[in-house]
């Protein structure tokens, strides 16, 4: 049988990650704003000065940058929140062995607001991404009828 003390630097560990985890989840949902505000600008001004400026590698280059940050935001807050979700479970359980459910109740509560805000910016990401993927592609879709057309 495994000795639950000798594990005990373990689960410290863990648990110095819960508050480093809740606040990138909530830079993250603050970024998940900011780059909807970002991709709002790009649909209605950015996307046409870049088409209208003729560069293609320039336009891929930024396409490329633009949409590794919102597929970085799709992927990387849902692994925060299942990771802030898993660790208050274990020593809300353990309160619960010794009988406090109040600290159970918190930890859940703590626990699925974790869940939430990592799904809200992974969402923000998904959408965004997948809009973004499909302007760029529209916009060099023009410019190459534009070159083709002038050739």
């Amino acid at each position: 049988m495994i000795d639950p003390h000798s594990f005990g630097w373990l689960h410290d560990a863990v648990s110095w990650l819960l508050v480093p985890s809740l606040a990138a989840l909530l830079a993250a949902c603050a970024i998940a704003l900011v780059e909807a505000g970002i991709a709002v600008g790009e649909r209605f001004h950015g996307l046409r000065r870049l088409r209208d400026g003729g560069n293609v590698a320039q336009v891929q280059a930024i396409a490329r940058h633009r949409l590794e940050r919102a597929d970085l935001l799709a992927r990387i807050p849902p692994m925060l929140g299942l990771m802030a979700t898993i660790i208050p479970l274990g020593p809300g359980l353990a309160a619960l062995g010794a009988g406090d459910p109040a600290q159970l109740a918190s930890a859940v509560t703590v626990a699925f607001d974790a869940t939430v805000l990592g799904l809200v910016a992974g969402i923000g990401g998904l959408v965004i991404g997948k809009l973004r993927r499909r302007w760029y592609e529209e916009t060099l879709e023009a410019m190459e009828d534009a070159m083709e057309n002038a050739a």
